[in-house]
């Protein structure tokens, strides 16, 4: 085979990888990201993998949610996650333990904000996921504390879902019996509301790709 058509063929090999290579999507949350009482493959990231796929993104999804998870201690395990997975975007769902616990607001705006900071410093872009307090926290903490995520949005400059279990919060019938905890139903929703945030993201970077 003659060199030229040699050389052809391995620049259209390499050409296609680098269509076929998507970025990463790390999902950095609590149990309403890691599914909690949900059978695999519920979960609103599941989801959201299949949604991409359908959409024709190359993007892979890693749900890195835990359980129990706090803003601090998803702070501590972040800068190992980015350099293992070095995500394009991550999805920073922190911070309703937080709440639960009645731990101070300025802790929770701490963590996140260092979280941001160590996001953006890898290259990668971030989704902020606020969360909101039931009433019987008190009106002073519960403003104080959605307040939060919609200050940092604006002071970092970054798209913001105001509220991850937005339009069904008040039906109980979408929660397990804890009454804290998404359904597999309520997924859906929950998908629709990040999406609606996600979406423009993905399609600025693939119209920046393209410009390239």
């Amino acid at each position: 085979m003659p060199l030229r058509f040699i050389a052809t063929f391995v620049f259209m090999l390499f050409f296609a990888g680098m269509a076929q290579a998507g970025g990463t999507i790390l999902v950095w949350g609590d149990s309403l990201s890691a599914g909690y009482g949900l059978e695999k493959g519920q979960d609103w990231p599941t989801l959201l993998q299949t949604r991409l796929d359908d959409k024709g993104f190359r993007h892979v999804v890693v749900n890195a949610s835990v359980s129990g998870e706090t803003s601090s201690g998803g702070r501590s395990r972040l800068p190992a996650a980015l350099e293992q997975h070095a995500p394009d975007i991550v999805i920073l769902e922190l911070g309703a333990n937080d709440g639960l616990r009645g731990l101070p607001p300025q802790l929770l705006a701490d963590n996140l904000k260092a979280m941001i900071a160590a996001a953006s410093g890898s290259g990668a872009r971030v989704l902020l996921v606020g969360m909101q307090m039931p009433p019987n926290y008190g009106p002073a903490y519960t403003r104080r504390f959605s307040a939060v995520f919609r200050e940092l949005a604006e002071s970092e400059d970054l798209p913001l879902v105001p509220f991850l279990m937005d339009g069904f919060a008040d039906r109980p019938e979408l929660f397990l019996a804890d009454g804290i905890h998404p359904t597999a139903e309520a997924q859906a929703r929950i998908l629709d509301t990040v999406w609606a945030k996600l979406q423009p993201m993905l399609t600025q970077a693939e119209a920046r790709a393209q410009r390239r």
